[in-house]
């Protein structure tokens, strides 16, 4: 009866453990994402040849994204951020004659590679790919009001984050080193380009002998009782010199925001892991 017992106690122990390990999925591991949405308010400065010999300011408006998140890769050091921004800008001649528009999506991703880590201050260095769509047009001219911007990069890209009491300060810097951009000759015009395919020596390899370009963006992040708002300078520069035609954009603005700091899951993530029940899956 005794030896009857104690197999009857050793088989529920076993089965109970079998039991809980089959119930015990395992926690799929998330990174955190850090992100924020900023509209900036500034000025814009535009000098385009093709469209006219006069350089042209006015007010700049822009909504970006920004997000940097963290990955498994290089032992999980290495960090993703994702940059969207669209940028708008009304501006007029010395004179205030005529009215120049312009627009641009601009899309990056970049990677950043920790090379300093202290208490307080981290450095990065890294670099990225990144994509810009847009145009300028002039209200004044009849046979070719537009000038269209299209280019692709490749970046070098350093950034700086720095936390002293409850702000957290983050400067970066970005410039291509290598691309291609959209550029018509010296004349020529996007009748001859689009519509009777004349677009010989339309595109071009892009570097620092023709293409300079630099993004200087600072922030700081002011936490607010259950809010973290971010301020920032954001201020691009791009300049291009091909085809007998110079193209200058330049435009500085002041950024703000809230900034969140949250755990995304997808897939199998928010499938299988029991720490974050789904409401929909």
């Amino acid at each position: 009866m005794k030896k009857t017992a104690l197999l009857l106690s050793i088989w529920i122990g076993i089965l109970c453990v079998t039991v809980s390990q089959e119930n015990r999925s395992p926690i799929l591991p998330v990174s955190p994402v850090n992100q924020a949405t900023l509209l900036g308010v500034g000025k814009a400065f535009l000098n385009d040849s093709y469209l006219s010999p006069l350089k042209y300011s006015g007010i700049s408006i822009s909504l970006m994204h920004d997000r940097i998140k963290g990955t498994s890769c290089f032992n999980g050091n290495l960090l993703l951020q994702q940059q969207f921004l669209i940028q708008t800008a009304i501006t007029k001649n010395p004179t205030a004659s005529a009215s120049e528009y312009y627009g641009d999506l601009d899309y990056r991703l970049t990677g950043f590679y920790p090379l300093f880590a202290g208490s307080n201050l981290r450095l990065y260095g890294g670099g990225g790919w990144e994509a810009s769509l847009g145009g300028i047009y002039n209200v004044r001219n009849s046979n070719n009001p537009g000038s269209l911007k299209v280019s692709t990069n490749l970046n070098l890209s350093a950034m700086a984050i720095y936390n002293w009491k409850i702000f957290t300060f983050r400067w970066q810097l970005a410039t291509p080193f290598a691309g291609m951009f959209f550029s018509p000759e010296y004349g020529h015009s996007y009748y001859e380009i689009f519509t009777l395919g004349n677009n010989k020596g339309t595109i071009h390899f892009g570097s620092f002998h023709n293409q300079q370009a630099l993004r200087n963006y600072f922030s700081v992040d002011v936490p607010v009782y259950n809010m973290t708002i971010r301020a920032a300078y954001l201020g691009d520069y791009y300049n291009t010199h091909v085809n007998e035609l110079t193209t200058r954009i330049i435009s500085h603005q002041f950024m703000i925001g809230l900034a969140v700091e949250s755990l995304n899951f997808g897939g199998k993530k928010v499938r299988n892991n029991p720490s974050l029940p789904s409401v929909y899956y």
